[in-house]
């Protein structure tokens, strides 16, 4: 793993760290491609109902969840950095070409490092102050992103990742 740039503030961002039994190659391709993205991004019964992905820094991350009640809910990050099998930082802060956002909420950081055949997993959600931290945390940070990190390795695991 590259080693961090970011310096956890407890007042401004939000951990989930994990080690799990899937190969980093694959997390990374979970993370970078709209076709398996799509499949596990959201926590269930929440679906993702569309994906595009332009993966380069400055690049764009755009897709709409789904809620059980049908409401959709768009969403576009920038693409800040593109460490592959290591890194990966996007942001609502900016859109992509880095325009600057009319809505930001937050930057998120994906850490990976290759931990024996599984994957050291680390997400970070970075605010611009305590109360957005509070209100991600109060939405269910912890528990949304925990159950769509287990939602990937479930998918990883079904061996759904060679198309």
């Amino acid at each position: 793993m590259t080693s961090s740039v970011i310096k956890i503030d407890p007042k401004l961002d939000l951990v989930l760290e994990r080690e799990i039994d899937v190969p980093v190659e694959l997390v990374w391709k979970a993370w970078t491609s709209p076709e398996h993205l799509r499949h596990w991004f959201a926590p269930k019964p929440w679906t993702i109902t569309s994906c595009e992905i332009d993966l380069r820094p400055g690049g764009f991350l755009n897709f709409t969840m789904r809620s059980p009640e049908g409401q959709e809910y768009p969403h576009t990050q920038c693409y800040l950095e593109v460490s592959p099998f290591e890194r990966l930082v996007t942001t609502d802060t900016l859109l992509g070409g880095y325009r600057p956002s009319p809505n930001p909420f937050f930057t998120a950081v994906i850490e990976l490092a290759r931990n024996g055949n599984g994957t050291r997993y680390k997400a970070i959600a970075i605010h611009g102050n305590d109360a957005t931290r509070q209100k991600h945390e109060e939405m269910g940070f912890h528990g949304g992103w925990g159950t769509v990190l287990t939602q990937m390795v479930d998918y990883i695991k079904a061996g759904r990742m060679h198309s």
